[in-house]
């Protein structure tokens, strides 16, 4: 049965920042069309993780009720960079880069997105063919002041750091999208505002009725303080292995517990709201109600019986103080071998940094000095193993477990 207006504006209010404005929005729904709803990603990394899902389960409550979501791949702005939140030019990416990258999205927001009821559009397919009459078209109806306005432009000016005119540029691209797309509705992170904005400005130009702009709050990562990214290691990707992400969030802080069901769930209000309450006046464990969130995610991105699985993987290990039951093999190949005086040892540093268990040489010695590293339960601290030891359990970090073998002679 169709939802009434009051009741979609309940269903798209749930963990939203800002809707600008939600007058719009209501008179829009009423128009009982669908709307086009769109959301633009620039792949500049080939991963998602559970941050991006923030904006993408908003779009699948759009889908739900009956509205045309249009998932933009930025192929052509990736190669200029997003100045969003940043303190110095992106180096740009290559069209090889970038098509790379955007290979792996469909695949992905399949886990979450109705692909059926999906439309997947590059802005290549308008801006590569721009020609500097449209270009003029498009930039004169913008002004300087408009754009200098950006918080990010001005604060590399007060520190006088460049900025370049492509990056000048990036705004306008974007909001030309929602030109092309004739979109109703556009969505975005609150760091995304002014760019939102800026394609309610060009649509006007464009004599198009202007967008709702709707921004969703940004997830922090697993340290609780910063965005979650993949380049500061807090992240929690979508596609990573069900054990790994009930650690992952696990370690979350307790005070971003009810955030994360909010965002990342359909967990009822009621049920979040009982769960922050229980946690404020101490009637709810927070490690409880973890439990419960990280049962909740790795089922729907994996299933029931992985959830189930990984909840018992992670009271065997952090409660009953045991060995995990198939830890992830890793083999030991030759560019992590080194020979001193007639004997084989294994480079531990490189050995952590060539499986993605630490980011750099720096990391890894870090994570061997505080005895985060151990060999069968027993803290290695050195930074190179015989090799006729390195065999057996390895352990980084109290969540990291690798079954540790040597790899074949080719390696």
């Amino acid at each position: 049965m169709p939802k009434s207006i009051a009741e979609q504006l309940d269903i798209i209010r749930r963990g939203t920042a800002e809707i600008i404005s939600e007058a719009e929005l209501e008179a829009k729904l009423k128009l009982n069309r669908p709307l086009v709803i769109k959301a633009g990603f620039d792949p500049t990394a080939p991963d998602l993780h559970l941050g991006h899902t923030v904006l993408l389960r908003k779009l699948r409550h759009f889908q739900d009720l009956g509205h045309t979501v249009v998932f933009l791949i930025g192929d052509y702005t990736a190669m200029i960079g997003d100045p969003t939140g940043q303190s110095a030019t992106r180096p740009p990416l290559t069209k090889e880069q970038v098509q790379q990258n955007a290979r792996t999205y469909t695949a992905q927001v399949s886990r979450i997105l109705n692909l059926e009821r999906l439309q997947v559009r590059f802005n290549s397919e308008w801006l590569e063919h721009m020609n500097l009459l449209k270009l003029i078209e498009l930039f004169s109806r913008q002004t300087v002041a408009r754009v200098l306005e950006r918080d990010d432009f001005q604060q590399r000016l007060k520190s006088d750091q460049d900025f370049t005119v492509l990056e000048f540029t990036y705004p306008l691209l974007q909001g030309y999208d929602s030109v092309m797309l004739q979109a109703d509705v556009e969505l975005g992170g609150t760091d995304q505002k002014f760019n939102l904005l800026m394609g309610r400005r060009i649509q006007r130009r464009y004599d198009q009725e202007q967008q709702v702009v709707i921004t969703m709050p940004l997830l922090e990562g697993t340290d609780g303080v910063n965005k979650m990214s993949k380049s500061l290691g807090n992240h929690i990707g979508i596609s990573e292995p069900p054990n790994d992400m009930f650690g992952k969030l696990m370690s979350i802080p307790d005070a971003l517990i009810t955030k994360y069901f909010t965002l990342l769930t359909d967990a009822p209000s009621s049920r979040v709201m009982e769960i922050g309450q229980g946690i404020e006046h101490k009637t709810l464990n927070p490690r409880d109600a973890k439990i419960e969130l990280a049962k909740t995610i790795v089922a729907m991105y994996h299933s029931e019986d992985a959830a189930t699985q990984a909840a018992e993987e992670f009271s065997k290990i952090f409660s009953r103080k045991e060995s995990p039951s198939n830890p992830q093999r890793l083999s030991i190949t030759l560019h992590e071998k080194i020979t001193l005086n007639d004997v084989v040892f294994v480079d531990v540093v490189a050995l952590l940094v060539h499986h993605g268990l630490a980011k750099t040489n720096n990391d890894a010695r870090r994570l061997l000095k505080q005895k985060a590293v151990k060999l069968n339960g027993v803290v290695w601290s050195q930074s190179r193993i015989p090799e006729s030891d390195a065999v057996g359990l390895f352990q980084v970090g109290p969540r990291q477990f690798r079954k540790l073998e040597q790899g074949s002679k080719e390696n």
